[in-house]
């Protein structure tokens, strides 16, 4: 299968940018589409951090007000992990560990990636690295964030079993915490019998 760009403008470019490609691909029945046109959501790539502690059971996550979640029926304040985008230079595993410090005043006790995904791949470029560190729950507290960024964060510590209700119940309701989430149920009993 094989596709090709025809033409590209930039309709946008500010906090993220929006592009315009007009573009044909390959179909599987044969020959080749007509010309498409699609917008796109450069954001660049994010890195985003399960922080669990074993020893206690609990998950440090981090709440924020996000705009995407404006009209959400509960709230635009969302449960979500700590997380932050990657620049030209820095390494994917630096920003993780500066994003603890930032985003809820923690350091992580080696990190392990754990895969790589297309947060919204229909109209936005953007893949997420999900890593996974233990950390130790009882320092993480408080109000962080960057200034700079118009941050304002909140640390949420949870019993992994509240953790799990509030993702059955739909509390936890952005993608890359219910990944992660997902990813922690399948591997907890390891985690913590490891300790």
């Amino acid at each position: 299968m094989d596709w090709k760009i025809i033409s590209k403008k930039i309709r946008y470019k500010g906090f993220l940018s929006i592009d315009e490609y007009t573009l044909k691909h390959d179909l599987y029945a044969g020959g080749e589409s007509g010309v498409i046109t699609r917008q796109l959501m450069e954001r660049g790539h994010a890195v985003a951090i399960l922080l669990f502690d074993p020893d206690l059971d609990k998950l440090v996550l981090i709440e924020q007000f996000r705009i995407g979640a404006k009209d959400d029926e509960e709230s635009p304040w969302l449960l979500e992990l700590v997380a932050g985008m990657i620049e030209e230079h820095e390494s994917a595993e630096q920003v993780v560990v500066r994003e603890c410090m930032e985003e809820a005043g923690v350091e992580v006790k080696g990190v392990r990636e754990l895969f790589t995904y297309y947060a919204s791949p229909g109209g936005c470029s953007e893949k997420i690295t999900l890593y996974y560190s233990e950390v130790d729950s009882s320092k993480a507290n408080g109000i962080h964030g960057l200034d700079s960024e118009a941050e304002d964060i909140k640390v949420i510590v949870l019993d992994y079993h509240d953790a799990v209700k509030r993702l059955e119940n739909g509390d936890i309701n952005s993608a890359t915490p219910i990944l992660a989430m997902q990813w922690l149920q399948l591997h907890h009993a390891e985690l913590v019998m490891n300790e």
